[in-house]
């Protein structure tokens, strides 16, 4: 049996709350908008312009003292996904297992769009093949319902004075809301290409975790001494 704890974040208290779901050990929340700005200020200058953004959301003691420096093409994105409607941005940092034991960065995202009514199914399968250039779709038969999963290569706009794009893997699970009006979209991107596997099966657990209806009612009814 898995000791492993999750910190329940505040947004799950919120009001306006609609869709919950749990990450794995890793994931801290980034203050997207403050990131999207400070991208802007640099002028596409790279992760830089951010020392005072960064240094605290890093999720373990390793990438504190080993700080990754690749996280350029993660900002720009993160500034990319804001502009698309974002509502909930975390950044994963995870050792490679399976390599140098060097940080693996990865960008997780959740968002949500407006869909004319059809069956959970339809709508599953209708976002995953109006995504371009897939490299790989498949189904999900998911606790809370239908969803679907794809996988593509992104082309991350080149870094100021440097003409060479960079190359990010993303894996987008769509999981339809029950009403058949609304999706809702997680989205993990990473610049391990070469871990496309892994970060694919982590999305589809992550998925898997996905529900609808607060899960956590009760737990904030005894927190709250509500009967």
């Amino acid at each position: 049996m898995s000791s492993d704890s999750y910190v329940i974040d505040v947004s799950a208290r919120s009001q306006d709350a609609d869709v919950w779901f749990a990450l794995p050990p890793g994931f801290v929340p980034l203050p997207l908008r403050e990131l999207a700005e400070a991208e802007d200020r640099s002028g596409g200058a790279g992760s830089g312009s951010t020392p005072g953004l960064l240094p605290a959301a890093l999720p373990d003691a390793m990438a504190r003292r080993q700080p990754p420096t690749d996280l350029g093409p993660v900002l720009r994105l993160a500034q990319l996904f804001l502009e698309a409607g974002t509502v909930l941005c975390c950044l994963g940092v995870h050792a490679d297992d399976e390599g140098d034991g060097r940080m693996l960065l990865s960008l997780f995202t959740l968002a949500s769009r407006p869909s004319d009514w059809a069956p959970r199914s339809v709508l599953a399968a209708r976002a995953a093949a109006g995504a371009q250039d897939a490299e790989h779709i498949e189904t999900l038969d998911l606790p809370c319902g239908p969803g679907s999963l794809v996988q593509r290569r992104l082309s991350v706009p080149p870094e100021k004075g440097n003409g060479a794009q960079r190359e990010l893997l993303q894996a987008t699970a769509y999981v339809p809301c029950p009403d058949g009006r609304r999706i809702a979209i997680l989205a993990l991107a990473t610049t391990a290409v070469n871990r496309a596997r892994h970060y694919r099966a982590l999305l589809e657990d992550v998925a898997r975790t996905v529900s609808f209806d607060n899960p956590l009612r009760d737990v904030f009814d005894d927190a709250s001494g509500k009967d």
